[in-house]
């Protein structure tokens, strides 16, 4: 080959390579672009700049010092209708927890109270919900509640449920520098402020966008509803509707307006179209135990005071997909189950009660591994059975479920007679 050729024929090669290669890279984004879509991340942020231009003294300053607040915040519906971070963050030089700052009185971060003043209703939903007191007073107990917040608890149907609930006798084993950054982390969603107002708002509403996309999805929700004792987001991605969001979820209306969602908006349920959405003949929420018929947290279920009411309202949101044979099916069928699980956790009282009234195990919790057995019969296999036979979750219903609980009692039985034959 002469040398004329041989350069053309290397021109030639190079050309193809790098056709190739575009290709690849045209190929390569379009992928992304559907997987991105896809995964429900938008490629873009179409919402427009509220703050663009704005001469406000907090924005030009936390521009500089924490610019990701501003642009979460001038995205945001607040930002929009002109609320400003001194509405939320400025208070009086003797309100509570009042700190100085670039010559005002400010609230790192605001409390429920401070929300209250514009989500009146939403705020008095959400304080007779369990996301509130009845949280918290899970892992702390009530003993420490001033009187106002006491009566506050008890006028919840969890807190009629459990009025003198004593401190957590996990989280008292463990101590307060694991439970801070473990149960508290979660629970502190119904913790009191130090203005005596209760709760944090932004465990579900995060700061500083207050997107109603990101408060609907599934995913804001497995921030603390996963795990052992209450595997709800697993539940749901194993279940027809969380199929049903894996595979459609962004093509949802995740901002349409509250109170107007439709089957159009929704083709299937999310945890926020069941339990506090205003959707079908249920109206919107903040109240996440308004629509249950059952205490399924306990370990041993009970009907809620208004479970009729609790049981039309979410049957309500059922039909706008369900009819009215296939919803009474479940419910008729998911009473029976949790009654069954009922009987399990009963089982596992039965086979402590000659362990405790023969005083052969000692009265301090969780000094013998029998007892860590007893708590996992209904913490975590009795709840995950329950959760998961309402949420059709079968894998969760039988093999973390009703399989654990039988295997754990046939345990339990063994430990027992060592103890009572010693």
């Amino acid at each position: 080959m002469d040398g004329g050729s041989e350069k053309s024929a290397v021109r030639n090669a190079r050309i193809l390579i790098i056709s190739i290669v575009g290709v690849c890279l045209v190929v390569g984004f379009i992928l992304v672009i559907r997987l991105t879509a896809q995964a429900n991340i938008p490629v873009s942020d179409e919402r427009p700049d509220a703050l663009a231009g704005s001469q406000d003294a907090c924005v030009e300053c936390h521009r500089q010092s924490s610019p990701g607040i501003v642009q979460q915040y001038s995205h945001s519906s607040m930002a929009s209708a002109n609320v400003t971070c001194n509405d939320c963050h400025v208070v009086s030089a003797d309100y509570p927890g009042a700190i100085a700052h670039e010559g005002s009185y400010v609230l790192h971060s605001p409390s429920t109270a401070k929300c209250q003043s514009c989500h009146a209703e939403e705020t008095a939903q959400y304080l007779q919900s369990r996301h509130a007191l009845p949280s918290w007073v899970a892992v702390v107990g009530s003993k420490d509640l001033p009187a106002d917040l006491m009566a506050q608890y008890q006028s919840i149907p969890e807190g009629q449920f459990a009025p003198n609930k004593e401190r957590n006798a996990i989280a008292a084993l463990e101590g307060e520098d694991i439970t801070h950054f473990a149960c508290e982390t979660c629970h502190a969603i119904g913790k009191p402020a130090v203005d005596s107002s209760t709760g944090q708002c932004q465990k579900c509403h995060l700061r500083h966008e207050f997107s109603l996309e990101q408060a609907r999805k599934p995913e804001t929700c497995n921030a603390c509803h996963i795990g052992p004792d209450h595997p709800q987001w697993e539940i749901y991605q194993e279940s027809p509707h969380g199929i049903a969001y894996a595979t459609g979820g962004y093509r949802y209306n995740w901002e349409a307006e509250p109170g107007t969602l439709t089957v159009k908006d929704f083709p299937a349920a999310t945890c926020s179209v069941c339990h506090m959405s205003g959707f079908g003949g249920a109206p919107t929420t903040h109240d996440v135990g308004d629509r249950l018929s059952w205490y399924l947290f306990a370990s041993v279920s009970q009907r809620r005071p208004d479970w009729e009411k609790n049981k039309q309202s979410m049957q309500s949101v059922c039909l706008e997909c369900h009819n009215q044979q296939f919803v009474n099916d479940l419910y008729d069928k998911a009473d029976n189950a949790t009654l069954a699980v009922n009987a399990f956790v009963d089982q596992g009282s039965q086979i402590m009660t000659p362990l405790r009234e023969g005083g052969l195990i000692s009265p301090k919790a969780f000094d013998e591994p029998i007892e860590y057995q007893e708590f996992e019969l209904w913490h975590h296999w009795g709840r995950t059975a329950k959760f998961g036979l309402w949420m059709q979750g079968p894998d969760y219903t039988q093999w973390h479920g009703a399989y654990e609980m039988v295997k754990t009692l046939t345990e339990m039985k063994a430990m027992a007679e060592d103890i009572l034959n010693q």
